[in-house]
């Protein structure tokens, strides 16, 4: 099984609606997004899937949260716009941008600081299972 990983960056702000604490109020991150797919085999010049593809992807879905309140997006309109929900948002749209390939996507992880994350994808994958 082969994976490739791409990732990108945003900065954005947000708040969380239902929460007690100093993230109730408008703050902001420079998020790291990374997304990763697998594939059984190679294709041709012995590539999995083209890096340039996957991060055009994925560069089209950061560019539409970059610089953005968060809360004011249709998408966070329902649901709180935390890096679960961020992560998850990501994952289903890259999953609709990447078509027939769709299925080989494994999971989007949105960093809001260096030291923590979160990630969605339709199986559970831990940091351990990519070392």
């Amino acid at each position: 099984m082969y994976t490739i990983s791409v990732k990108s960056h945003y900065d954005a702000a947000h708040f969380i609606r239902d929460y007690n604490g100093k993230c109730e109020r408008l703050h902001g991150h420079r998020y790291e997004v990374e997304v990763a797919l697998a594939f059984e085999g190679l294709g041709r010049g012995g590539i999995a899937y083209d890096f340039s593809d996957a991060k055009r992807h994925l560069r089209e879905i950061t560019g539409e949260l970059d610089h953005q309140n968060l809360n004011e997006l249709p998408a966070f309109a329902e649901i709180e716009s935390s890096a679960e929900n961020q992560a998850r948002f990501i994952y289903e749209a890259m999953k609709r941008r990447l078509g027939e390939i769709g299925p080989n996507l494994l999971y989007a992880r949105v960093w809001e600081t260096p030291n923590q994350w979160a990630q969605y994808g339709e199986r559970a994958i831990s940091h351990s299972d990519q070392i």
